[in-house]
Formats: C-alpha cells, structure tokens, sequence
C-alpha cells in the first residue's frame, strides 16, 4: 500500500481547511470515541485521576491535537520516504509501547479510525468525497500499521 500524489493533495488540502479550529475538531473527534467506547477514557494515564470534564481536559486536548496532526503528516511522509515517522517528540516504538502497556486492541483503532472520518467529513462538508475518505484512511492505517508493526 502505497498513498498517492492525489491522496496527500487531499489529506492536506483538507487539513488546511480545518486548520483554524483544529483544536476543536481534534477535541470532537476523541469525544466522539468516548461517546462509542466510554470504558476508552479509562486507556489514558491521564485521564484516570482526573476530575475535569472531558471537553475541558487540557492534556486530552494535546493529545488529541497530535493525533490529528501526526494523521495529517503520515501523508505527506509516505509520500517523500516511504514510511511513517512520527516526529522529534516521540517515536513509534514508544508509541507502540504506550498503545501496548495502555492494553489498545485492534477494535479501539478501528473505532478511533471510525470517529476521525467522521470528525472530519462534518469539518470540511463541502470537500467530503468518497476519495477524501479514501486518503484520510489510508494515511491512518500506515500510521497504525507502524505502531502496531512495533507492538
């Protein structure tokens, strides 16, 4: 599986658009996969011991901005080396050890997969296509595949 020129164009172009209010979509997009699997919040050390509100979590709030973001970027990294590479804060081995230690199965990425295509196919309505789900899809099972490659 390799992503093509069109696809990354349309991972981009469409991130591009979200762009402005990503941390709400990002915010969206997590909340969504609690409101599917609620026994998911209980995965995240850093949520267990806390007695904020979801939407009001900053470190939920991080985190799931860099979900979104490293989705994004998996596009763009398939397209120039070939390969997934998750940036200089962090590595996919570690990704794959705190996806493993946190007990994340094969159903939790599917459902995490589930609620990105549809954060965004209410973020950029206009631009939503069965292509656009296409390439979203794609640069997301690479960048699962690596980490769970790892796990």
């Amino acid at each position: 599986m390799v992503i093509t020129a069109k696809q990354e164009a349309l991972v981009v172009s469409s991130w591009n658009e979200m762009k402005d209010d990503a941390p709400t979509f990002a915010l969206n997009f997590f909340l969504r996969l609690f409101e599917i699997i609620p026994s998911a919040a209980k995965r995240f050390s850093f949520l267990r011991d806390s007695t904020l509100p979801l939407e009001k979590n900053p470190k939920l709030k991080a985190h799931a901005m860099s979900v979104f973001v490293m989705t994004c970027e998996a596009a763009t990294q398939l397209r120039k080396t070939g390969r997934v590479n998750v940036g200089a804060n962090t590595s996919v081995p570690h990704l794959a050890s705190v996806h493993f230690k946190a007990g994340v199965a094969d159903v939790h990425f599917e459902v995490l997969k589930f609620a990105l295509l549809e954060t965004i196919k209410e973020a950029v309505p206009y631009m939503w296509s069965e292509e656009l789900k296409e390439a979203w899809s794609e640069s997301y099972d690479h960048l699962v595949a690596a980490i769970k490659s790892e796990m």
